[in-house]
């Protein structure tokens, strides 16, 4: 993701999403994150490495506050410090925020998702108002 100093503030709509620049092909350090090309860089992790998908992704993210339109740009897989793995996204949301989830609490949707559609608007005309 290249740093957006656009009037939007790097958020998207239903027919903009696909210019996010996603992040691909290696695991995201620190200075990855700090540079504004990444969403997130675990540590205390062990054996990471980039998730092989179609990026950006748009997703349904469920959250505590109910279900969420977002674009996932970077999918990273790790094992914890108590051996499970994970699978890990980060998403950029309508707004322009950034969050970091676990790919089993997403549905990968296709840009044509009714319900993905209506989780943007709404996104965007509440970022409108």
């Amino acid at each position: 993701m290249e740093p957006d100093d656009s009037e939007d503030g790097g958020g998207f709509d239903v027919d903009d999403w696909t210019r996010l620049t996603a992040f691909t092909g290696k695991v995201a350090t620190l200075e990855d994150v700090q540079a504004r090309c990444a969403v997130f860089a675990l540590a205390d992790t062990t054996d990471p490495k980039p998730i092989d998908m179609e990026l950006p992704q748009p997703v349904i993210w469920w959250e505590e506050d109910g279900e969420q339109a977002a674009v996932a740009v970077q999918a990273e897989a790790h094992v914890n410090a108590e051996g499970d793995a994970m699978e890990v996204l980060g998403l950029i949301l309508p707004d322009g925020g950034s969050a970091v989830a676990l790919i089993d609490d997403v549905d990968l949707v296709d840009d044509t998702d009714p319900t993905w559609r209506d989780l943007v608007a709404r996104a965007v005309d509440g970022a409108d108002g």
